[in-house]
């Protein structure tokens, strides 16, 4: 792939605030690309800063091998999505997304076909004479993200266009716009912080802190191998676990020495990091896998499903489940074990599994934590 557009060094400050410290950063053409992060870590700014529509401190951004650093909204070639969807009021739904049409004198038949192309591509025929009003949310904003598209323009920002919709209809629109871009082959980036949002949609993630990128990576590698302590807290759940480097890849938490590569030091103080799901329960194979099939689109998909050990296996303990909280398919449950001293764990198990082997609070059962899977900060 080419690179279509490419930032260097950008920079922003508000008086004495930083909001953006040097972001580099590559996207191709066809990409499909989230800012993911917290509020307030710069995504927002930088998404506007693109579209021209706040000024960069400092650094350069070229689109299509051209400069497009100091240009105004109007030179730059870019539609864009808020998450209010900006619709206007007095202006019928075909009028609307003909708006950008209109101000570059597109003769109005040209301009009357793309409408009706625009608003069938989006799963809304007929619907031309309503107004927004008479629109539900998710309708409205489909229509804006048709007069985003009305100009056929190289790049397509999405400002959090999702956030104001209820769940359901807010994953549903968020697969057609994943299918729509596929479809038109447009370079996008969508600004969200909502992680799942992000793991479903993009090719790549930026993910975002304090306005700068901590990561930048697909969604499976932002997942498994998260660079930095923030990746890992912040994209999926973790566990947490403090411990002391041994020898020969060996980590001592709470009294029990575990397998885990770590490349520190005897002695030093460590964090492991680990995701409910790599925390494995013995003989639970069948039950993952059948609940799997249940939740393809689940980040549970990710999960290995080798759990046959036995306990003799070096990162084998015997734990006891101190509370379950359902979640549909799955279940988030906190196990504690004396082979972890004061430190509790939070695991994945399926519905099935629990139902299977009839465990509750109070049960004890085998557990394995995946040497591969465990992470060192």
């Amino acid at each position: 792939m080419s690179t279509f557009l490419e930032l260097e060094g950008i920079h922003k400050q508000f008086g004495s605030f930083t909001a953006l410290k040097g972001v580099d950063l590559a996207v191709d053409k066809g990409e499909f690309v989230c800012f993911l992060g917290p509020s307030g870590c710069g995504k927002t700014t930088l998404l506007r800063i693109i579209a021209g529509l706040e000024a960069q401190s400092g650094g350069r951004i070229e689109q299509a091998g051209r400069d497009i650093s100091r240009l105004p909204p109007a030179g730059r070639d870019y539609g864009i999505v808020f998450q209010s969807y900006a619709l206007f009021p007095n202006l019928s739904v075909a009028d609307n997304v003909a708006y950008g049409l209109v101000n570059r004198k597109v003769a109005r038949a040209q301009a009357r076909a793309r409408v009706s192309e625009l608003v069938q591509l989006v799963g809304l025929p007929g619907s031309e004479d309503k107004f927004p009003a008479q629109l539900s949310g998710g309708q409205q904003q489909r229509i804006a993200l048709a007069r985003a598209l009305a100009t056929s323009p190289g790049l397509l920002l999405l400002d959090e266009p999702l956030s104001a919709l209820d769940a359901i209809v807010r994953v549903h629109l968020r697969q057609e716009i994943k299918s729509l871009q596929r479809k038109l082959g447009v370079t996008t980036i969508m600004v969200t912080h909502d992680q799942e949002e992000a793991l479903s949609v993009a090719d790549r993630i930026v993910v975002m802190n304090e306005g700068a990128i901590e990561q930048v990576g697909s969604p499976l590698t932002v997942y498994r191998e998260p660079a930095t302590p923030f990746v890992a807290d912040f994209v999926g759940r973790i566990n947490v676990l403090e411990g002391l480097a041994e020898a020969d890849d060996h980590v001592r938490i709470g009294p029990t020495l575990f397998e885990c590569r770590h490349g520190r030091p005897h002695g030093a103080k460590l964090k492991i990091y680990l995701r409910p799901e790599d925390i494995l329960a013995r003989g639970e194979a069948a039950a993952r896998r059948k609940a799997q099939e249940d939740s393809a689109d689940s980040v549970f998909a990710t999960a290995v499903l080798g759990s046959r050990f036995s306990m003799g296996d070096p990162n084998a303990f015997e734990a006891e489940i101190e509370k379950i909280e359902f979640l549909g398919s799955y279940c988030l449950v906190r196990i504690s074990s004396p082979a972890l001293g004061e430190q509790k764990l939070t695991v994945y198990l399926s519905l099935n599994y629990l139902s299977e082997q009839q465990l509750q609070p109070g049960s004890r059962l085998p557990m394995r934590l995946m040497r591969g899977r465990m992470r060192v900060f």
